[in-house]
């Protein structure tokens, strides 16, 4: 019996020792699971690394005299570690003695929150334990050189646990100019997860280019985010900068000429391009579309490069091609009567406006746009061979796609013309303008090569790229065909030209030019997708180049009017706008090109010079330069002399002030006014020289302010 109970004995007590150990176990687990649960786990975390990509800076985009067309600024996300050694040590002291001050700066700064809701949710992350705590995001280099200076965060890293992460944002200073075609560069998060660019124009086609070669970084992942692990890093190559053949002052004026027409017709959309005459240069593009629900209009398309029925500007096509297979000559006439309708071959022409004479030479035929005239030439061309004309329209390079350095460029259509599939008429409709899809661009290149004496040269933007101001590469102009056509031919086609200026449809809006042009209207009925020929739409065009003695500019406009526009033909719209652009660029470009008797030489002895204080040092101090040091503790300085001497004085900034960035290059102004809540619009090229709001003035965010370059 003793021996019973002592055994029984032994057993309770074993059950009572796995009982307590499974309630001590599952207490553990709780306390382990339910308290010091975001502890454990962010130890795990931490023990687990990747390597993971560094972004490599994107080049910058320049027009050809140096501007910036595109470019990228930093803005940085800041996160704090309220894990940190430095901030649990001793019992939090350095939290406590500076988390009130921090809240204040916090709050004073950026005044989005009050101190006391920034010192709550501080506290709040602080007990937590938050190692990946959002502090502030997407903000500017100037921003994040103040809250570097905050208290707490100017004790290092270690102290205050900040977590800096730096990326770049991509703007285009000039706004709307050249918009579509210097294009975008932004990034999206796809359906799968996955970060993907969106990228358009020169961003998109000189993509390698600009992005540069990223970088790598060893990351270790904590609650909430990842860290950085220090000496585990390979540093990125940074892009390249590409300068384009665009001139900023030439694309605001035709961006203006072609939105001024635009608005007051209230068209669908507009394109206009200048190119140099010798080189093939685009000096400017403009893509002007109207946005949906009002009557703004943005560069949302680069209508430029969009293929449709062209009208009566590709007549030079079916003059080229007949005078230099021999068929005709400059002065054959053609009988176009007086009705402006007749039979040609197998198919009905109707002109758009009746002939001035019933009989017109061929030069007179393109002059006067007569379709019943063009219509004839061709026949007698190409009416026993039309695939003979699919010929010349490849030889001027109207049916493939332009070579201009773009991505993604449109390819022209045209109807058969093997003759058992309507081949000839076909042939016919196409003479004066429609059965066949061209770009405005590629009609440009072609009136190019008439100017240029019959040597067409290949479009292009982008001059030279560039590592570091250093020149990588240089594009040169390059010759497609050395001469389009023989040079009686040529002489005539330009004769023609002229002669639509003096006395054709060119006459009424050209009248009392001051310098020569010469050019061609065009206005196409449109029946494109959902529009049809029945809701009159019309395309009105001219294309030209000036001045016409020696050509150094072509051009051309396009304009898709809305349905029913009581103004529709290429006279009426397309020849105004560039007569505008040719008038402005002539007295820009070209007049002042003759040298002036004298100019006497510029005083270098007096100067002005804004921008970043530490900047202005660094230069002086590289070139052994002394100066006057008048700056305190301001982060913007202006150098001026005095006493052959250069003086550094500080240029004091202040919320809601408006500072003056006189002297300033556009990227300093940019940094310095951006951050303040402004909108900045530039006028003119080189440093600030005037500002629309006054220094010292009260301004409101989101006001524009006009920067005046010169």
């Amino acid at each position: 019996m003793e021996i019973k109970k002592d055994i029984l004995w032994r057993v309770y007590l074993c059950f009572i020792g796995i009982v307590l150990l499974c309630v001590l176990v599952l207490g553990r687990a709780t306390v382990i699971q339910r308290v010091q649960g975001e502890h454990w786990r962010s130890m795990g975390d931490s023990m687990h690394q990747k390597i993971v990509e560094i972004n490599a800076d994107r080049g910058t985009i320049f027009s050809e005299d140096g501007q910036m067309l595109s470019t990228s600024l930093p803005q940085f996300d800041v996160y704090m570690d309220f894990m940190a050694e430095g901030l649990r040590l001793k019992n939090g002291k350095v939290y406590k003695e500076n988390i009130d001050s921090f809240a204040m700066a916090m709050a004073d700064y950026f005044k989005d929150k009050t101190v006391k809701q920034y010192r709550k949710e501080f506290d709040e992350a602080y007990q937590k334990g938050s190692r990946y705590y959002a502090l502030k995001k997407k903000i500017s280099f100037e921003e994040f050189k103040a809250l570097r200076n905050f208290p707490l965060i100017r004790l290092g890293k270690n102290k205050s646990g900040i977590v800096v992460e730096e990326s770049s944002r991509r703007i285009a200073p000039f706004g709307l100019l050249a918009n579509r075609t210097i294009g975008l560069s932004r990034e999206y998060v796809n359906s799968n997860g996955k970060v993907k660019k969106m990228n358009v124009g020169l961003e998109m086609s000189y993509d390698s280019l600009l992005n540069g070669q990223n970088g790598q970084r060893v990351v270790r992942y904590i609650s909430g985010g990842a860290v950085p692990v220090e000496g585990f890093q390979v540093e990125p190559e940074n892009g390249k900068d590409i300068y384009t053949t665009l001139d900023v002052n030439m694309q605001d004026i035709t961006e203006t000429a072609l939105l001024r027409m635009l608005q007051s017709t209230r068209a669908e959309y507009g394109t206009a391009i200048v190119m140099e005459t010798g080189t093939g240069k685009i000096k400017a593009i403009a893509n002007l579309g109207r946005n949906r629900g009002d009557t703004t209009y943005w560069e949302n398309d680069n209508y430029a490069l969009r293929v449709t029925e062209p009208g009566s500007t590709i007549k030079m096509v079916t003059l080229l091609a007949a005078l230099d297979k021999g068929t005709s000559k400059p002065n054959d006439l053609v009988e176009v009567g007086m009705a402006g309708r007749m039979q040609v071959g197998p198919r009905m022409v109707t002109d758009a406006e009746r002939s001035p004479k019933p009989v017109l030479s061929i030069e007179e035929c393109v002059a006067h746009s007569s379709n019943v005239g063009l219509a004839k030439i061709a026949l007698k061309a190409f009416g026993s061979n039309p695939s003979e004309f699919g010929e010349y329209l490849r030889k001027y390079h109207m049916a493939q796609r332009s070579p201009i350095d773009l991505a993604h460029v449109p390819k022209p259509r045209m109807a058969p013309l093997e003759k058992d599939h309507g081949g000839l008429m076909n042939m016919l409709t196409m003479s004066f303008g429609y059965a066949l899809n061209v770009s405005p661009l590629q009609t440009l290149t072609l009136y190019n090569a008439v100017a240029n004496g019959g040597k067409m040269m290949r479009p292009y933007l982008v001059s030279s790229i560039r590592n570091q101001g250093v020149v990588v590469e240089n594009i040169q102009p390059e010759v497609m065909i050395e001469s389009i056509a023989k040079t009686s031919t040529l002489k005539a086609a330009r004769e023609s030209l002229e002669m639509a200026i003096t006395e054709g449809t060119g006459r009424v809006p050209f009248k009392d030019m001051p310098f020569k042009v010469a050019g061609k209207t065009g206005t196409a009925h449109v029946s494109d997708g959902a529009i049809k020929y029945g809701n009159n739409v019309y395309q009105a065009s001219f294309v030209g180049y000036f001045p016409a003695d020696r050509p150094q500019y072509t051009c051309i406009v396009v304009v898709r009017t809305a349905p029913g526009a009581a103004l529709h033909y290429g006279g009426q719209i397309g020849a105004p706008v560039f007569r505008e652009i040719a008038t402005k660029v002539y007295s820009m470009y070209v007049e002042r090109k003759t040298p002036k008797s004298y100019e006497g030489a510029k005083d270098s002895t007096s100067y002005f010079y804004a921008g970043s204080a530490t900047a202005i040092k660094n230069v002086l101090g590289m070139l052994n330069i002394p100066f006057v040091d008048s700056l305190q503790a301001n982060q913007w300085a202006t150098m001026y002399a005095k006493k052959f001497k250069p003086v550094i004085t500080g240029n004091t900034v202040r919320a809601n002030v408006m500072p003056s960035v006189k002297g300033m290059g556009l990227r300093d102004a940019i940094s310095l006014l951006e951050p303040m809540g402004l909108r900045i619009k530039v006028q003119g090229s080189g440093k600030v020289q005037g500002q629309s709001i006054a220094p010292g003035a009260a301004f409101a965010k989101g006001q524009a302010v006009i920067l005046n370059l010169a």
